[in-house]
Order: structure tokens, then sequence, then C-alpha cells
């Protein structure tokens, strides 16, 4: 529980970074294929409300997320709740896991500098045994004061405190064995974590099976200098052309024209592809609308299940198996010379051929 409440609380680094993203257009997918052993696929499902789905997995776990986000604006700041959700499943023991995360808040939109908290609870439950961490981001004070921290307790399936944990979410957890009251032990410390999770520990926490070594937690990697994107090396990673799948999907984000355009530093170019992605998108919708066709997401099924969330109640879209069975015939095809997947045109569209879908 340690190891999985860690790798939930490590995401939110990337909220220091306070530049608008692009909206995901309806149909747009992101894949990685076998990156470390996992394979992802995420895909925009609705416009509106926006909503997204994604799915991961390997040998030891499958991870599914619905994501719908409902905001308050508030004059010079904005409420997000998480509408949505987030479930992983470790194979070995067929262990089920829900997180729910703790809503943000972006403040000094239009005046000052804008920076980013996520005050409030997240809580971690093992829905097979009834253990659960609840974690409390402590909410940013005056100059600063509290920011970033975290801190909580690991309960069992009785409600009773084992181990206490502690940090901020933007460098480290760590954890210490407590007592029923919620102190440490006596003769006990607070274990650190390293300056990373090597490669089969990181796989032993994924399956839930302990780093016995260096009982380890997580500790935030290094990330490049004066980045102008304010990227980590794994952001970059991940949306290089250099780590793209073979004959991958045509709606995936990286060949947006307006993402090159922006990380080629040309922003007046991007824009304008982004006011275009944006105009030929309604213009879609237009002519979906006019010839009775709705959009069906490819990847996902939109549930009969409405799960309720402390913001609101949730449709939920389930993986439906197809991009492996796709994926899988790709990779079994026989191919010739090479191919550049920069030479794909960014067609997230399915107007035209909504009857073959």
């Amino acid at each position: 529980m340690v190891g999985v409440a860690s790798w939930a609380i490590s995401v939110y680094y990337a909220y220091q970074r306070t530049w608008k993203p692009f909206n995901p257009i309806l149909g747009e997918t992101y894949e990685m294929v076998n990156h470390g052993g996992i394979t992802f696929i995420a895909e925009q499902v609705s416009h509106h409300p926006p909503m997204s789905a994604g799915h991961a997995e390997n040998a030891h776990f499958t991870y599914d997320v619905t994501s719908k986000l409902k905001t308050k604006f508030l004059g010079n700041s904005l409420d997000v709740y998480p509408v949505g959700r987030t479930r992983v499943t470790l194979k070995r023991d067929g262990v089920l896991l829900d997180l729910v995360p703790p809503p943000t808040k972006v403040n000094n939109l239009i005046f000052g500098r804008t920076w980013v908290d996520s005050p409030g609870e997240m809580i971690m439950t093992n829905l097979t045994t009834g253990d659960k961490v609840v974690l409390y981001f402590q909410p940013c004070g005056w100059f600063g004061a509290g920011r970033y921290e975290v801190d909580g307790y690991v309960y069992n399936a009785s409600e009773e405190p084992k181990l206490l944990m502690t940090g901020k979410w933007n460098e480290s957890m760590s954890y210490q064995p407590c007592d029923l009251e919620g102190e440490p032990l006596p003769g006990t410390e607070l274990k650190e974590s390293l300056s990373y999770l090597s490669h089969y520990c990181a796989k032993w926490v994924a399956a839930g099976l302990a780093c016995h070594n260096h009982m380890m937690v997580w500790r935030l990697a290094g990330s490049p200098e004066n980045d102008k994107f304010q990227y980590t090396y794994f952001a970059h990673k991940i949306n290089s052309f250099e780590t793209a799948p073979k004959k991958m999907l045509a709606s995936d984000s990286r060949l947006r024209p307006d993402r090159y355009a922006l990380e080629k530093g040309d922003l007046s170019k991007a824009g304008a592809e982004k006011s275009s992605l944006e105009e030929r998108q309604r213009t879609e919708k237009r002519q979906r609308e006019a010839n009775g066709h709705q959009f069906r997401s490819r990847w996902f099924d939109l549930t009969d299940e409405i799960t309720p969330t402390p913001w609101g109640d949730l449709e939920v879209y389930q993986y439906n198996g197809k991009y492996a069975e796709h994926r899988f015939s790709l990779d079994s095809s026989v191919s010739t010379g090479e191919y550049d997947v920069r030479s794909i045109e960014f067609n997230p569209w399915q107007f035209g051929n909504l009857t073959a879908e």
C-alpha cells in the first residue's frame, strides 16, 4: 500500500507546470508500447463534457482510468474536482486498488504569479482486503508555509493505523511503523526514499512485493535544468517520436501539428494550427449531427455502470481489448523498408466512415 500510494503521489510534481495544455481533440489517442514492459493506450472519449479513458498493463498489473473534470471559477482562481475513477489490479494476488485523489486549486489566474495547490485527502483503498491509505495534502499557508507537505496513515481493514507516511509531493515520501494512536513505534525510524527505484525493485513494488534491500518508497528523479517546457526526462521521452511505436495510430497526440510547432518554438504556427484543429472538430460535429451519427470511442466502451465520487456521479468507460488485437496484428505483419512515423498526418476524425467503425 505504501508503494502504490507513493506512485499516486509522484504525478503531482508535474502540477508545478502552470502552462495550459492543449485541449484533446475528440478521438485523439496516445499509445506507448512495451516501455519497460508496459503498454498504455488513452483516448479522448467525450468532448462535452471532456472525458478521457486510459488502460495500461504489464506482466504484474493493469491500470484503468476514466477521467472527467469538474471546475468552479472563482474570479482569480479555479477549483478543479477530479470526477474520475482510477483502479489498479495486481495480477499475482488479484488485488484491486481504488484511488480517490484530492481536488486541485489553480491560484492567480488573472493577477499575480499562477501556482497550483492540491489541498485535501487522497484515499487509496484495497477493495479486496479492506486496507487503505489516507493521506492529507496540506494547504499552502502564508509565505508558502506547509506547501507540498503530505501526511497520513496506512490502515488495516479494522481501520487501525499501522504505518505513518510523511513527505512532500514534489520531493519524496517516507514511512514508519506506528502504534494504534498513530505515534511512531519506539526503536523505529523513517525509511528514507532512495534517489531512484531500480529496474527490478520497481517491478517488485508494482507486483505488490517488498524490496528488502532498501525498504524504499519514492524520491523525485532528476530533471533537466532550465528546461523551457519544465518537463522531466521521462516527459521528454514519451513525447518524442523516438519512443513512438511503428505504424502508430494517426490519432496519436505526438502527431498534432500544433504540438509539434510549439516544440520547435514556432508559437505563431502553433496557435494557427490549434485554431485549425478546433474549427475542424466543430465542422465534423455539425456534419455528424446533420447525418444522425454519434461519436463512438474506438478502444473503450461506455458501460452501464455509474459510480459515485465525492464530486458527482461518473459514467465509466471500460477498455475493450481491441487495441491489443490491433497492435498484435501490426506487429505480426511483414514490413519492408524504413517507416517514418513523422509522415503520418494527424487524423482523429471519424465522420465519413462511421458505419465501418
